[in-house]
């Protein structure tokens, strides 16, 4: 349970063909997601040939039941997208971010575009480049502004919607998955060609709503039925006879995030017909299988919830270890600590996590968590533990020793801010007080998720990314940070664009 990371975005999308209010579909869809982004959310529908909007910072508020009709009425029509976001790009003060809130729009030569974004552009200063081109005044806060403004540009060119997201296919690099509405209100959906980031589509049973998801839990807390997964390259646009699906762009290789599975989605959510929680348990069964040695010297398993816990199921399962539930998240506690300082962080990791002193006293413990990011969280927990009087300290860890940055939605930014880029598993153990740190393989990741190892992203573990400019800008900035030069943020964030770029 890294708490110094910033999750990726949650998209949601809806069209009712019966003229009723989208509002609660798209609201009830981001609630459902609101793990995917806490720092803001935003509405937007259509209706009369209009877009109405609304964003605010935080959680996707509560509606009491006398503000219903006040909602409807800001945001009326049958059609509608969301957001929850999380920054993994742009500025984190209160006015960039909610500048930064989606939906985004633009407008050029009478036509309108409206798009919800989940991913990351790693081109962003050839994008920014071209649209200030087209529009001098520009102003960019988040991706989404890049890849709306993009969209749009080729759309006043081309006139046609499927040849305009064939362009961005072709000219974006990075991982975006999309939802967006016209300003002649056609309701589409697409996402890059590797298919980095999910995005599901679903129907209710009577056929008269569709929608888009980045989990099927947006859809589920709706009663609509899954229908698939947009494939890598496809667009996809919606009528009363439903999903019309064009694959615009193939691509040599799919690069699903393997992080998706460890730590972003709800376990309640399916990938690929597979439900999450049942591929954490199998996470945790390759744990006991690749650390026997370990689960002989131990007594009891815990889990880091909440992300841990199915895992820690599966180490019960494998082992026969007494899976004791002493670990308890404060639910109302909700403040993160990668938004705090320093001396802040360790007092409120304390407080959102209660372990039961006398259930770990006197004995070897196997704790049971997600990801080791930074080390900061990981070692507040084990001091937390010794100071119970845990005898023996072991972390099991279901995602493998991260050795690389993310550049497609997940901040990771830099080398320097990852403790397994620099130190062993061996050295991490040390650094934070355990015994032992076990990660689970790649191997066994690949295997647990039913993919084949070339449809995942596994670049943050290997150093190798599935796309050219971000593997370029890696290897740069892994040559930096081993000669020592201080990183400063993201080299395809900065005034000037890679060498060679």
């Amino acid at each position: 349970m890294e708490e110094n990371l910033k999750i990726a975005c949650g998209v949601f999308g809806a069209i009712n063909f019966d003229e009723q209010p989208i509002f609660p579909y798209v609201y009830w869809g981001l609630r459902a997601q609101n793990h995917r982004g806490h720092q803001s959310h935003g509405f937007l529908t259509y209706a009369y040939g209009e877009f109405y909007v609304h964003r605010s910072l935080d959680l996707v508020p509560k509606i009491k039941t006398s503000a219903i009709q006040e909602w409807f009425g800001r945001l009326p029509g049958h059609i509608g997208i969301g957001n929850v976001r999380y920054t993994t790009s742009g500025k984190t003060d209160d006015k960039s971010l909610i500048r930064g809130t989606q939906p985004v729009t633009a407008s050029k030569n009478g036509f309108r575009v409206a798009i919800s974004f989940n991913g990351n552009v790693v081109n962003t200063f050839q994008l920014r480049k071209e649209i200030s081109k087209e529009f001098p005044s520009f102003s960019y806060e988040c991706d989404a502004d890049l890849i709306c403004h993009k969209l749009l540009i080729e759309l006043s060119r081309n006139k046609d919607l499927p040849t305009a997201v064939k362009k961005c296919m072709q000219e974006i690099e990075g991982a975006f998955s999309i939802a967006g509405i016209t300003g002649d209100g056609k309701f589409f959906a697409f996402k890059d060609p590797y298919g980095i980031r999910p995005l599901c589509a679903g129907y209710s049973d009577e056929k008269k709503t569709y929608a888009f998801s980045s989990e099927t839990v947006g859809l589920d807390i709706n009663g609509l039925r899954r229908d698939f997964e947009v494939k890598p390259g496809e667009f996809i646009t919606v009528s009363e006879d439903g999903f019309k699906r064009e694959m615009l762009m193939r691509s040599k290789r799919k690069a699903f995030c393997a992080f998706e599975f460890a730590y972003f989605a709800r376990p309640d959510s399916i990938f690929d017909k597979k439900y999450v929680y049942e591929i954490r348990e199998e996470f945790g069964r390759n744990l006991v299988k690749e650390n026997m040695d370990i689960i002989r010297d131990a007594d009891v398993v815990i889990s880091m919830p909440e992300t841990g816990d199915d895992a820690a199921l599966g180490v019960h399962e494998e082992s026969g270890l007494r899976w004791e539930r002493a670990t308890r998240r404060h639910r109302y506690v909700t403040e993160r600590a990668f938004i705090l300082l320093d001396k802040e962080r360790y007092a409120t990791i304390d407080k959102k996590i209660n372990i039961l002193a006398s259930k770990v006293k006197g004995k070897r413990v196997i704790v049971v968590d997600d990801s080791i990011v930074r080390g900061d969280t990981t070692r507040i927990t084990v001091e937390k533990l010794r100071r119970m009087g845990a005898k023996k300290v072991y972390l099991f860890v279901t995602f493998p020793r991260i050795i690389g940055p993310c550049f497609y939605g997940i901040d990771m930014a830099t080398y320097g801010q990852l403790i397994g880029a620099k130190h062993t598993p061996e050295e991490i153990a040390k650094i934070i007080g355990a015994d032992a740190v076990c990660y689970q393989s790649i191997e066994g990741l690949v295997r647990a998720t039913g993919f084949r190892r070339e449809e995942l992203c596994l670049g943050c573990l290997t150093g190798k990314y599935p796309t050219p400019l971000a593997q370029k800008i890696a290897e740069k900035m892994k040559m930096r940070f081993l000669e020592g030069i201080e990183e400063t943020g993201r080299l395809y964030e900065i005034p000037e664009p890679v060498e060679g770029s």
